[in-house]
C-alpha cells in the first residue's frame, strides 16, 4: 500500500498510529452474511410471480405445461413473470395463494427462534465461530431451493432460511460493533444494513431476468463467498479477554489497529469492563437488573418497534401503485430496482453521516420525513378514492416515496443494528441482542401478516395514517430515551445510560 493511501486510513490516536483498513477488512467480510440475508429477504419477490398458474388475457388459469409465450412478448411484459414466461420454461410445480402466504412468512417465523440461540452461541463459542456456523442453514436452504420439487421443499428451505437470517441479524452487527474503534463504530456499523441493501438489489437485478432456480444457484455462492472471506478474521478482542486469553486478545487487536498502534490503553479499558462483567450474572435475568440494563432493553426494544411500524413494508408492497399514480408505465420488476438503488444509495449516505451528525439527528430526520411522507400518501390515495382528479399532481406520491425511503435508508434502517452492539454490557449483549432480533422478527411477522387485511378492511390510506401515528410517538421515543453514542466508548454509553455525567 502506498503512502497516501496508508496516510488516509491511519489516524493519530493515544500517541500511536491507529490503522483502520484491516477494520474496514473485517467489518466487510463480516457483512457478506449481510448480503446472504438481503439476498435470502428479496427471494420472493422475483420469483414468487414465476411460481403462479399463468393466465390467458380472460384471466383464466392455464394448464401448468402451457407452450410458453413467445419471444415478441417479451416487449409488452408487465412483470418479471410476464418476462421469465416469455423466455423460460413452465415451472415443475406451482403455488397457491396459501402456499405463497406460507412460503413468504416461514421465513420470519424461523428467524425468530434462532435469533436468541444464536445470542447464546455467541457468549459461548465466540462471535467469529458463529458466523461461520451460519453457513450452514444458508447453505441448507439454497440446496433445498435449487433441488425442489414441490411446495413442501420450498417451506422447508425458507424455515432454514429464516433461522439463518435471524441468527446473522444478532451475530454479525455483534462482531462489527466490537472490532471497531470508537471513532468509526457508527461507520462500520451501518456497513449491516448497507449490505443487506446490496443482497437485496443484486436479487431484484438478477431475478428480474433469471429463471428461480438460476437465481437461486447464483445466490448459493454468498454463503461460499463468506467462508472463504470471514475464515481469515480474528476473534473479537472483547470475546477473548472473556475467556481469559489476553495475549490472542492482544494479537488480535494488534491486526485490527495495525502494527504501530499503542494498545495499553484500550486493552487495560477492555479488560476492566471484562472483569466489571465477569462480576455480574449475564442471561435473560440481568436484563432486569440496574437502570443502565433495563434503559438500554427499552431502548433496543423500541428502536426495533419502530423499525418496523415505519410503514416500510406498506410503501414497498405499494410501489407499483405509486409509480402509475405519477402516471409511469414503468414494469414492476424495474420499479423494484429503483427503489433498491435509491435504497442503497442513501445507506452509504448513512454510513458516511452518521460519525459526523451522530445517531439522534439521523433517527429523528427519519420518524419525521417519514411521518409526513405517510401522511401525504394517506391523503393522496383517500382522495383518489373519492373520485378527486388528481392527474395534475400524480408526480406527489412517487416524490412521496423517495423521501420515505431516503429517510429510512439513513436513520431507522441502518441504526437500529448499529446501536444493538452499543447499548448493553459485555455480560448480555449476545443474549440481548438475541431478544432484540427476536422481538424484530416477531414484528416482522406481525406486520406482514397483518398489513394485508388492514388494506382490504380499511382502504391503504388508513393504513398509511395508522404508520404515520407511529412516527409521531417516535419523534418523543428518541428525543427523550435515546442517548447520542457517537464517539462514546462502550464504557461511556454504559455510565449515560445510568444516569451518570461522563
Amino acid at each position: 500500500m502506498d503512502r497516501p493511501t496508508m496516510h488516509m486510513l491511519s489516524v493519530e490516536e493515544k500517541g500511536g498510529k491507529t490503522q483502520r483498513t484491516n477494520q474496514y477488512i473485517a467489518a466487510i467480510a463480516a457483512a457478506i452474511g449481510a448480503v446472504a440475508a438481503g439476498t435470502i429477504l428479496a427471494w420472493t419477490s422475483p420469483v414468487l410471480p414465476q411460481l403462479e398458474p399463468w393466465k390467458d388475457d380472460d384471466n383464466q388459469t392455464l394448464p401448468n405445461n402451457t407452450t410458453p409465450a413467445p419471444l415478441d412478448y417479451r416487449k409488452n411484459a408487465t412483470n418479471s413473470s410476464q418476462l421469465i414466461n416469455s423466455l423460460g420454461e413452465p415451472a415443475d410445480f406451482l403455488l397457491d395463494t396459501s402456499t405463497k402466504s406460507l412460503v413468504s412468512s416461514i421465513m420470519a417465523i424461523g428467524a425468530a427462534i434462532a435469533a436468541l440461540p444464536v445470542g447464546f452461541s455467541a457468549q459461548r463459542f465466540g462471535r467469529r465461530v458463529t458466523i461461520l456456523i451460519l453457513v450452514i442453514p444458508l447453505m441448507i436452504n439454497w440446496l433445498l431451493t435449487i433441488f425442489a420439487n414441490g411446495a413442501g421443499m420450498l417451506i422447508a428451505a425458507r424455515f432454514f432460511a429464516g433461522l439463518a437470517t435471524g441468527g446473522m441479524c444478532v451475530a454479525a452487527p455483534l462482531y462489527i460493533g466490537e472490532i471497531a474503534e470508537t471513532a468509526i463504530r457508527g461507520a462500520l456499523g451501518s456497513f449491516f444494513q448497507l449490505f443487506i441493501t446490496v443482497g437485496i438489489l443484486f436479487t431484484f437485478v438478477v431475478g428480474g431476468w433469471t429463471h428461480w432456480k438460476t437465481l437461486s444457484i447464483i445466490n448459493a455462492a454468498v454463503p461460499l463467498l463468506l467462508v472463504a472471506v470471514f475464515w481469515w478474521m480474528p476473534e473479537t478482542p472483547q470475546y477473548l479477554l472473556s475467556c481469559g486469553r489476553r495475549r490472542e486478545a492482544e494479537q488480535s487487536l494488534r491486526w485490527l489497529r495495525g502494527p504501530h498502534a499503542d494498545l495499553a490503553a484500550e486493552l487495560d479499558e477492555m479488560q476492566k469492563d471484562v472483569e466489571a462483567s465477569g462480576r455480574a450474572r449475564g442471561g435473560v435475568l440481568a436484563l432486569t437488573r440496574g437502570g443502565a440494563t433495563r434503559r438500554a432493553m427499552l431502548c433496543g426494544l423500541g428502536l426495533m418497534l419502530f423499525q418496523q411500524f415505519s410503514g416500510v413494508n406498506a410503501v414497498i408492497f405499494y410501489t407499483v401503485q405509486i409509480f402509475r399514480s405519477a402516471g409511469s408505465d414503468i414494469p414492476s420488476v424495474i420499479a423494484t430496482i429503483i427503489v433498491g438503488v435509491v435504497q442503497t444509495i442513501s445507506t452509504v449516505g448513512s454510513s458516511l453521516l452518521i460519525e459526523r451528525a451522530g445517531r439522534r439527528i439521523l433517527l429523528l430526520q427519519s420518524c419525521i420525513i417519514m411521518g409526513l411522507s405517510l401522511v401525504v400518501l394517506g391523503t393522496y390515495f383517500k382522495l383518489q378514492r373519492d373520485g378527486v382528479a388528481l392527474a395534475v399532481v400524480g408526480w406527489i406520491p412517487l416524490l412521496c416515496l423517495v423521501l420515505f425511503i431516503i429517510s429510512f435508508s439513513m436513520g431507522f434502517g441502518p441504526i437500529p443494528w448499529t446501536m444493538m452492539s452499543e447499548l448493553f454490557p459485555a455480560e448480555i449483549r449476545g443474549t440481548a441482542a438475541g431478544i432484540t432480533v427476536v422481538v424484530n422478527w416477531v414484528l416482522v411477522f406481525i406486520v406482514t401478516l397483518c398489513f394485508p387485511l388492514m388494506m382490504d378492511a380499511l382502504g391503504i390510506y388508513s393504513c398509511f395514517w395508522f404508520f404515520a401515528a407511529f412516527m409521531l410517538v417516535c419523534v418523543f421515543f428518541v428525543s427523550f430515551l435515546i442517548p447520542e453514542t457517537k464517539g462514546k466508548s462502550l464504557s461511556q454509553i454504559q455510565a449515560i445510560l445510568a444516569g451518570k455525567r461522563i
